[in-house]
């Protein structure tokens, strides 16, 4: 039985008070860099995440997309800069952002194989009534081993059993991996409505104009520095540009 060592569990579910209002910021970095070991992945990164909006984190293959989810994450320490949360320094370490409201969907499916649905989503310890709502699909499956599930529905289990906390923040990295396109598009509109509900979530995307359909605000990476930050509109309006100087092995 095994599951992603970096799943956010642990305490009651996460509702967000009044001071997460939409629009709020509540994560944010200012100029930093981090990596492993000594040498730095990303550099100079500055984003923010706010109440109610969908982030989408874009890039071609080895740009710093998920190292930067690891750092907002807290799984990796920032060599430069500061990670802020809720307007004070990140206390830094992924257990404790899980339990002050964040919640991290790793890339691939980080469920327990072994258990069945309905105990997977029970380790979240929070309102089942939220996965079960926006994932529909679920309920005929919840006695049955998350092993035996698809891969769109493992990532429903994995998203669902994230947002049962009712995070501030919810971190989804390689949302679309090895998933058809229809399935893709069923999880992006559920992440849409959960943002709708106050959550804010930031999403790395392998397709592009996938991820535009349902974002608000995008960075775009290049060797590990953001080298575009604007709203869809903008960046559609730029789509061709930002393709062929930064996406073109996406």
């Amino acid at each position: 039985m095994k599951a992603h060592s970096w799943m956010a569990s642990g305490g009651g579910p996460q509702k967000p008070g009044a001071a997460e209002q939409v629009g709020q910021t509540i994560l944010e970095t200012r100029d930093v860099a981090a990596g492993y070991g000594e040498i730095p992945v990303i550099q100079g990164i500055d984003l923010s995440v706010r109440a109610g909006e969908v982030v989408a984190l874009l890039g071609s293959n080895g740009a710093g997309k998920s190292t930067t989810l690891l750092t907002l994450a807290g799984e990796l320490t920032p060599q430069e800069g500061v990670v802020y949360w809720n307007g004070e320094p990140s206390p830094g370490q992924l257990w404790k952002l899980a339990r002050n409201g964040l919640g991290f969907v790793p890339e691939g499916r980080s469920v327990f194989p072994e258990l069945s649905v309905i105990s997977n989503l029970r380790l979240a310890r929070g309102d089942l009534d939220i996965p079960l709502e926006l994932f529909p699909e679920l309920r005929p499956c919840l006695k049955r081993l998350a092993g035996l599930l698809s891969g769109g529905e493992q990532q429903m289990l994995s998203i669902g059993r994230a947002l049962a906390r009712s995070p501030k923040v919810l971190l989804v990295d390689e949302v679309s991996l090895g998933l058809a396109p229809l399935v893709v598009r069923r999880l992006l509109e559920a992440l849409r409505s959960a943002a709708k509900g106050g959550i804010g979530v930031v999403i790395v995307e392998q397709h592009p104009k996938l991820a535009l359909a349902y974002a608000d605000r995008v960075y775009v990476m290049r060797r590990g520095r953001i080298v575009f930050d604007g709203t869809t509109a903008e960046a559609l309006s730029r789509y061709e540009e930002i393709e062929a100087a930064y996406l073109a092995d996406v």
